[in-house]
């Protein structure tokens, strides 16, 4: 890109390299050509200390951290603070609510981190324009949102190719999602648990609920879903990622779980974008997304979360009622031309001129 001369970037993520959480950073800043950093999850001290040293001895003109992992954010303040190498830093999630779900300790101490990490940043890249505000209230000079794109389209035929294999009959309504199925404790809920309890009430037997993913909550939904596991309820596993689009081509509408607190209410779900190039309508709580993005798609429940009894018990409702016309008045409004909010080029565009103007403007301080 113009402009960019001499000057070098490194970008790393804290979840790993191996993440989607580095595939997203490196393909935002592409055009400028920043130096990846092999961050390790699993050696995160390591990959911290290692990353000073880097930095040390590349000298670059900035670091750009995806995520907000405390050892990464620790070494990015520590270099700034030693070197004077600024960084930018880019998150999905509000930190201090987010830990406050482990216990109340790791969320004081998370506020904290959070708000050292906004004011000592140069800027501050939100997935969402809340996380923004966030941000600037907790002192980021300045700040952008980037909300992500999907990664791949449905292939041709897959809608009628994934429901064979899955062996769902030709009028059946499939309401799903996609994403780790990781069971929280603290709150007794795994994706799709809001699915599987709405579904298992219904008295229609053409309803049926597809969960795509694994992780340590699935055999709570296998125990959930009792006799009704392959039939009503459907548990495919982990797919790889090529082949998500084409099981959302499956669905007839898609669940977006989200806690309507300091948790969810600051997010769009990872999963967001998928639906959104899938063309699916979406059911979802009363988060400040499902107003702000909703251009007639969106079925809004009540309830603080969706695992809630009144969250589940209007999903019930909803899905007892649900008729084809009424799914396609919100396909139709799904799939309508407007602005995509999650366009990937766009979002690069706008990602590289923030980074340009913001080093444009380090480079003009005095020393």
């Amino acid at each position: 890109m113009d402009g960019a001369g001499n000057r070098s970037i490194i970008c790393f993520a804290t979840h790993g390299d191996d993440h989607l959480d580095a595939q997203r950073i490196r393909r935002l800043l592409e055009p400028l050509r920043p130096e990846p950093y092999a961050f390790a999850y699993k050696r995160k001290v390591a990959s911290a200390i290692g990353l000073l040293r880097a930095a040390r001895r590349r000298r670059p003109s900035l670091i750009v951290m995806e995520g907000t992992g405390i050892a990464g954010g620790v070494a990015v303040i520590a270099i700034d603070a030693l070197l004077g190498v600024p960084f930018v830093v880019c998150s999905g999630d509000a930190v201090g609510p987010y830990l406050r779900l482990r216990s109340p300790p790791a969320g004081l101490i998370g506020a904290l981190y959070e708000r050292l990490l906004c004011r000592r940043c140069a800027g501050y890249v939100g997935w969402t324009p809340y996380l923004v505000g966030r941000a600037l209230t907790f002192g980021a000079p300045r700040a952008m949102t980037a909300p992500g794109w999907a990664r791949t389209r449905a292939t041709t035929d897959a809608r009628a190719s994934i429901r064979r294999r899955l062996g769902i009959p030709a009028d059946a309504l499939v309401v799903g999602l996609a994403g780790s199925l990781d069971w929280r404790e603290s709150v007794g809920y795994v994706y799709g648990l809001e699915l599987v309890r709405a579904v298992v009430r219904l008295e229609r037997r053409d309803i049926m609920a597809c969960i795509v993913g694994e992780g340590s909550g699935r055999g709570r939904l296998e125990e959930l879903a009792g006799v009704d596991l392959g039939s009503r309820v459907l548990l495919p596993g982990r797919v790889p990622p090529a082949e998500v689009a084409d099981y959302l081509a499956a669905f007839d509408l898609a669940s977006l779980p989200q806690s309507v607190d300091r948790v969810g209410a600051f997010r769009y779900s990872t999963k967001l974008s998928e639906y959104t190039a899938a063309g699916l309508p979406i059911v979802t709580g009363q988060t400040p997304a499902a107003y702000d993005l909703d251009d007639g798609r969106f079925w809004r429940l009540p309830g603080s979360a969706p695992w809630s009894p009144i969250y589940i018990g209007a999903l019930a409702e909803l899905l007892e009622a649900l008729t084809p016309e009424a799914l396609a008045t919100r396909r139709e409004a799904a799939l309508r031309e407007r602005g995509d909010p999650f366009d990937m080029f766009a979002q690069q565009r706008r990602m590289c001129a923030f980074i340009e103007d913001l080093l444009r403007e380090r480079a003009s301080q005095p020393r």
